[in-house]
């Protein structure tokens, strides 16, 4: 519940939205506080599962596929088939939604022919499915490491800038991942705040190669830092999928509005049947309608709107490489 936090929690989750590995002496300086109140919040609110600091990775800056499926079953079917979806690697954000007949999820697939396989031949002849429609993300406008803690977070102008760490330049080119990689990034995806001291132990580099390569990963936009919040936390109790049909000459404009909404977490352009995919979270019903009847209502030729409340979240872990 939100009476389970303080402001103080609320602005060091915030101060780590904004920079996940800062020290916690610069976030103390920041908030006001003591070094040691920091240390101890963040200890109490990670224990609890409150909120949780990782390194998160973008699959597609490996020339990754990412899709949203919405899988329609019999009710009765629904959480089997959800739970088996969540062991698969390369599914995320598995949830139920439409009163239970449906799931709908994130999955990563390498290349066209893993794409035709899951989506032509896996999926459908899975018992209990009785149907499935794709869509691939084409473009997001709002997500990733753009996280919804920086449109709710209550810090201030002047102690967003103090907090913000250097921009990262881009780094072209492709990228390859060895095992050393993929273990730097299995261990950041459990504690992104983990020790260069830590990482160098599990991957057998120095700690001067564990900084170095982070960096590189960074610029390369595959490694991101993120966070994992209990949204209570900001008085946010239901998620809403919005699948929307926008004229192709508008799809851009209604994007970009949808990702300045401050009830927006996800927001993309996608192929299938509707092309514009977003994820609304609201303290309750009542906010969720006076955000389709004002906010949603406003968007620019708008021609088909279906909601989905999720009613229950299976798997939320991001994917990795």
């Amino acid at each position: 519940m939100e009476s389970d936090y303080d402001e103080l929690d609320r602005r060091l989750v915030h101060a780590l939205q904004i920079d996940g590995r800062a020290a916690f002496s610069t976030i103390a300086e920041v908030l006001g506080v003591s070094d040691r109140t920091v240390a101890r919040r963040y200890a109490r609110l990670r224990s609890a599962g409150a909120v949780r600091v990782v390194g998160a990775v973008d699959p597609t800056a490996l020339g990754a596929v990412l899709w949203f499926l919405r899988v329609r079953c019999a009710p009765a079917a629904s959480l089997p088939v959800a739970e088996a979806l969540a062991r698969r690697p390369d599914t995320s954000w598995v949830s139920l939604s439409s009163g239970g007949t449906e799931i709908t999820c994130v999955v990563r697939t390498e290349s066209e022919a893993d794409s035709e396989a899951l989506l032509l031949a896996k999926l459908p002849r899975t018992p209990r499915v009785e149907g499935v429609t794709a869509h691939s993300v084409l473009h997001a406008f709002y997500g990733g490491p753009d996280n919804l803690v920086g449109k709710l977070g209550s810090l201030d102008a002047e102690a967003i800038e103090r907090l913000r760490p250097p921009p990262v330049p881009h780094r072209r080119g492709p990228v390859r991942l060895d095992d050393g990689d993929r273990e730097l990034l299995a261990l950041l995806a459990t504690d992104g705040r983990a020790g260069f001291e830590q990482l160098a132990a599990a991957t057998g580099w120095s700690p001067t190669t564990v900084r170095r390569r982070m960096t590189e990963l960074r610029e390369h936009g595959l490694l991101y830092l993120d966070i994992d919040v209990d949204w209570r936390m900001f008085g946010v109790n239901t998620r809403t999928l919005l699948w929307l049909s926008v004229a192709p000459a508008h799809l851009q404009e209604a994007g970009q509005a949808l990702a300045g909404h401050p009830e927006i977490a996800f927001a993309a352009a996608t192929t299938g049947p509707t092309n514009l995919y977003a994820s609304v979270v609201c303290a309750d019903q009542r906010e969720l309608y006076r955000y389709l009847t004002t906010r949603v209502a406003a968007l620019p030729a708008i021609t088909h709107l279906e909601t989905a409340p999720v009613i229950r979240t299976v798997k939320q872990a991001a994917n990795r490489p």
